[in-house]
């Protein structure tokens, strides 16, 4: 039998801390972002909450 394509263990997603610290970062940036548009009059007030 090949061991290569054993199907005793699950092939689950690794857990990788990288990606989710960007996503985090990237959604700072884009808060960031936004609060000094609607700060600048860019966008309206009511637009962002």
């Amino acid at each position: 039998m090949n061991d290569t394509s054993s199907s005793s263990t699950p092939r689950s997603a690794p857990v990788r801390p990288g990606p989710r610290l960007s996503e985090d970062w990237a959604a700072t940036v884009i808060g960031l972002a936004l609060l000094l548009l609607s700060l600048a009059g860019v966008i309206p007030v009511g637009l962002v909450p």
